[in-house]
């Protein structure tokens, strides 16, 4: 039976054409191991032998029993490369060197005479030895190694990587540093290091990320993962890190991207075609170059030899010379010019790993990021080309575009226990925590309130660099997770159970710039629609004080049970089955439940085909549903307190710096516009009763070919039919139009005075009826009113994915590697997801897509992540043993284009946010697309033998002919008046300009 071993030697590291051709990007699926894991299966002819596993560079070593059957399963090994062994009465008959466990996924070493009669005796193996196809995997992934993330010409981040595989694309630049995968908005994936979920908790953009260099393996999940996996209906990004071996190494980096080797980015210009003055002018001056800076290094090796291992990795990140410019406002040329005094990204990593016993094991990570910015904003002109006076500053931390800069520290425990040969269970506990700061100084250091200056004669203008709210003083998130495992063979069957909770606390919003707005009037102006107004005789002006707020701490559960049997039912023939059950729980600032979800159960199921029995030829399909749960920031946006406070002053005097008034006296009441008074509203009156899951049902079938000696081909269809989301609506006709009908009218003014004020906004899903709780009179009395699908008026959810994925690889023979990729897809509906990428509305499940029926006219057409072809080829050739080449290229076509304007019928006044213009409907998409984009990278590196390859210099290019097309464009159409806007078709950002990045990197053994 099976007993973990430890050996007390550390083997030394052969680069052996085996361990490269392995570790290409294998496909494949568990066999009962965990997220960060993997295993190594097969078939014997001789079911009296053991076979030994031992990792080449910890010792840590598995003895497995060959069943009745013939066949063998090693689960839940740690990464890494593993020498196979079949051992038969103390002696070891055949061996398999230098085999790569790839994490998730399951490699097949046989010992049997037909796969002795593929030469696979012994340890000299050959890169086409083992097969290229990994007959277990039913789902759809990428693997990208530590050694590919090096030799490609790749831009260092997650992302950047995840991009090489199929169905992947940019969102949009308004969500940062964003992808959509399988057609889903930007905000539906998860990402993972470790085992434990980095996501961005409030919104699902962004995650808190690691030192690139630190990442032993990137998995992407594109579709058709197992039931261990949940909360994501676009794709999982799961990262391992490296981690120490038997041997002490360390090395260090440094890559510089200069400014003088960039080419100059595009400029944006004001459409032609509005007949205002500003066509055709400059809108948007692009930012000048900066020189980009990273400095890593690392260290890692054995505290005890065999026992006790370390690896750590820091990384820090500088940009310099980085100025932005603001808007060109197109008549006096006045903006703003942002210069950066600091940019940089601390990154760090430490990964302990100890063999407590031969049976068990601990890991322990921690982690941490940090993104500081600190801006000095000018006064500037467009026009006479010239910087001014300085405005102020703005410090920022872990923010970044749409807050996508999560950031944080994160700390992970996880335990292994190989129990028996055929029982395994782990348990992972982890905590992250990242705080989130924007704080705004005027040029004189001092905080600026916001002034409006609406006197007759105005000449009062605020300190403060820039305007609007701002991020709410004391922003922070807490992720809390567990998971349990427990993994169990038994006859033809694997099978596998598990816990997956989270549990996530956010404080977050927007509050008033600088504590409050004071907007000025005449003290002639008529106020006597204001309460309690008495303004003093003798008074010349007043002011009105404005504070807003909406902001608070919210709490999302999220926990999940799962099941799966993995069914040998032939040599050739294998059966994977699950069940995920998910349990939501949203509670708002108050800490009381207003959106709860429960037995959510999504089936999966898979099965492959061996087709001829030596994994050369595989046939597979999988099906499943997936859930994806509210976003934590929808109890702070619609279940959150909101203080819209008011209230009018007398004054001795204005500051002269921040022209706040000196010494405010009340001359009225305090009033709140719309009854925000800083109350949390009832959570009963905030969603529909039995509210359904958000989830997506997916459809994959398959099939990949080795045709020919490191040559594999494949083709895979992929059908994806999201059927519940969750968003708002904001329409107060139907409720009042039903209880007119029975004759109960209401008398709330919330929903009476709709056409002036607006109407209460409640969750629910899009398309179908449900029964809602709303305040009947305005003073707390509640009723519930149930409504049919007819009576709101919407139409039914669409959003279905399609795709034909075509690829064809090379496996590493020492020589070259390579891998092309076709896809063609289509995303067409009639709603994104959580997400607007229309207007880049940073909403998640609150966007305003289903705020009333009327905008939802002409919604139906190709959505905005919808790139109908797209080629993606990588890969490098060894050129002599000192010199290699690599490169990457990425092409796709553009992104569906709309026009929207303003409806003849704008019931509640949203302007041009309709699918219609020039007085008929416009739907989705119909106004073409925007141009292909291309982008070719290409890289060299020298690693001279002087320096026993230890030293490499390298050089990338990106963007080698620098190709600066079109991302996305203004789709609004018209002005509030009807005319139309001059910024309609206004690009709004162009893919990043050709650089070029020089680095030399050393690496060496203690």
């Amino acid at each position: 039976m099976s007993k973990l071993l430890t050996h007390r030697r550390a083997p030394v590291w052969r680069h052996t054409a085996l361990a490269v051709a392995l570790s290409m990007g294998l496909a494949g699926i568990v066999h009962g191991q965990s997220n960060a894991s993997g295993s190594i299966f097969g078939r014997a002819d001789d079911n009296a032998a053991t076979v030994h596993v031992e990792n080449l560079d910890t010792g840590l070593a598995r003895d497995v029993q060959v069943d009745s059957s013939g066949r063998y399963r090693a689960v839940a090994l740690p990464i890494g490369r593993y020498r196979v062994s079949l051992v038969k009465d103390g002696k070891t008959v055949d061996t398999r060197d230098n085999v790569q466990v790839v994490v998730g996924t399951g490699q097949e070493i046989s010992f049997t005479a037909a796969a002795n009669a593929k030469n696979l005796e012994g340890i000299q193996v050959t890169a086409n030895a083992l097969p290229a196809i990994d007959v277990s995997s039913v789902d759809s992934r990428t693997v990208m190694t530590a050694e590919q993330l090096q030799k490609l010409p790749v831009l260092n981040n997650v992302n950047a990587a995840a991009l090489l595989a199929p169905g992947t694309t940019a969102g949009d630049s308004r969500y940062g540093n964003s992808i959509s995968m399988g057609g889903a908005s930007a905000a539906e994936n998860q990402y993972y290091i470790n085992g434990f979920p980095v996501t961005n908790p409030l919104t699902g953009l962004g995650f808190t990320s690691l030192p690139f260099d630190a990442i032993d393996q990137e998995q992407v999940f594109t579709g058709g993962y197992g039931a261990e996996y949940g909360r994501s209906t676009g794709g999982v990004v799961n990262i391992i890190t490296k981690h120490g071996s038997n041997s002490w190494k360390a090395g260090a980096d440094v890559q510089w991207t200069p400014a003088a080797l960039k080419a100059n980015q595009r400029y944006i210009y004001y459409p032609v075609g509005s007949g205002r003055s500003t066509d055709g002018k400059v809108y948007f001056r692009p930012n000048e170059n900066s020189t980009n800076t990273l400095y890593g290094a690392y260290i890692s090796g054995p505290l005890v030899k065999d026992k006790l291992f370390f690896y750590g990795s820091g990384e820090l990140t500088r940009n310099t010379g980085l100025a932005q410019f603001g808007i060109n406002n197109g008549t006096n040329g006045n903006s703003t010019k942002t210069t950066t005094d600091t940019n940089k990204v601390t990154r760090w990593l430490t990964k302990v790993d100890w063999n407590i016993t031969d049976s068990h094991i601990l890991e322990f990570t921690g982690m941490g990021e940090t993104n500081i910015q600190d801006t000095s904003i000018y006064n500037y002109n467009y026009n006479t080309n010239t910087v001014g006076t300085l405005k102020g500053t703005e410090h920022q931390k872990n923010t970044g575009t749409a807050n996508t800069s999560v950031g944080g520290t994160v700390y992970v425990g996880k335990y292994t226990g190989y129990i028996t040969d055929d029982l395994v269970i782990s348990a992972l506990y982890g905590k992250s925590t990242s705080d989130h700061v924007d704080t705004v100084a005027g040029s004189a250091g001092v905080v600026c309130p916001n002034i409006t200056d609406s006197r007759s004669v105005p000449t009062r203008v605020s300190c403060a660099p820039v305007g609007g709210n701002l991020l709410a003083p004391g922003a922070n998130d807490e992720t809390k997770a567990l998971r349990f495992d427990i993994s169990y063979h038994i006859g033809s069957h694997s099978l596998r159970a598990g816990i997956d909770n989270q549990t996530i606390n956010s404080f977050s919003g927007r509050a008033t710039q600088g504590g409050a707005l004071w907007t000025y009037y005449d003290a002639t102006d008529d106020f006597s629609t204001v309460p309690g107004m008495n303004v003093p005789a003798g008074a010349t002006e007043v002011a009105q004080r404005t504070i807003f707020s909406a902001a608070g701490k919210v709490k999302v559960e999220q926990e999940a049970q799962f099941i799966e049997d993995r069914w040998q039912i032939s040599d050739r023939w294998l059966l994977q089955v699950g069940l995920r059950n998910e349990q939501f729980k949203n509670f708002n600032t108050d800490g009381v439940v207003f959106v709860k979800q429960r037995h959510q159960l999504a089936p999966r199921i898979g099965a492959t085909w061996d087709v001829m029995g030596d994994s050369s030829l595989k046939v597979y399909a999988n099906a499943g549903r997936y859930h994806l749960a509210v976003p934590a920031n929808v109890a702070i946006r619609g279940a959150g307190p909101q203080r819209f406070e008011n209230q009018y002053f007398t004054y001795s005097g204005v500051d002269p710096v921040t022209n706040a008034p000196i010494n405010p006296t009340p001359i009225s009441s305090v009033f709140y516009a719309n009854g925000a008074n800083g109350e949390a509203p009832d959570p009963k009156t905030l969603a529909k009763h039995g509210l359904s899951a958000y989830y997506q049902d997916e459809y994959i079938a398959g099939a990949d070919w080795q045709f020919a000696p490191n040559w594999t081909t494949g083709a895979k269809v992929i059908y994806r039919n999201l059927k519940s989301i969750i968003d708002d609506f904001c329409d107060a006709r139907a409720f009042l139009a039903h209880e007119q009908a029975a004759g109960t009218p209401i008398t709330n003014p919330a929903f009476t005075n709709w056409q002036t004020d607006g109407a209460p906004c409640l969750l629910f899903n899009p398309g179908e009826g449900g029964t809602f709780t709303i305040d009947h009179d305005g003073n707390g009395t509640l009723k519930d009113i149930t409504l049919t699908a007819d009576e709101l008026g919407f139409p039914k959810l669409k959003r279905k994915y399609y795709a034909v994925n075509l690829y064809l690889e090379h496996q590493f023979d020492q020589k070259w590697y390579a891998r092309f990729e076709y896809t063609w897809s289509h995303s067409y509906g009639n709603s994104e997801g959580l997400l607007l990428s229309d207007i880049g509305q940073i909403d998640p499940s609150v966007t305003q897509t289903w705020d009333f029926p009327e905008i939802m006219i002409g919604a139906t057409g190709n959505l905005p992540n919808d790139r109908r072809h797209q080629l993606k080829s990588y890969g490098y050739y060894q050129v002599t043993p000192e010199w290699l080449v690599g490169g990457v290229l990425l092409v796709s076509s553009g992104r569906p284009k709309n026009c929207m304007g303003i409806y003849p019928s704008d019931p509640y006044q949203y302007g041009s946010s309709y699918f219609y213009c020039n007085g008929a409907v416009a739907t989705r998409g119909s106004q073409g697309t925007l141009p292909w984009t291309y982008q070719l990278n290409l890289s060299t590196e020298w690693r001279p033998a002087w320096a026993d390859h230890k030293l490499a210099i390298s050089a990338d290019v990106f963007n080698v002919f620098n190709q600066q097309r079109a991302q996305n464009r203004v789709e609004t159409y018209q002005l509030g008046s009807g005319a139309i806007s001059p910024n309609y078709g206004r690009i709004l950002s162009y893919s990043a300009p050709r650089s070029v990045r020089l680095s030399a990197r050393y690496d060496f053994t203690l």
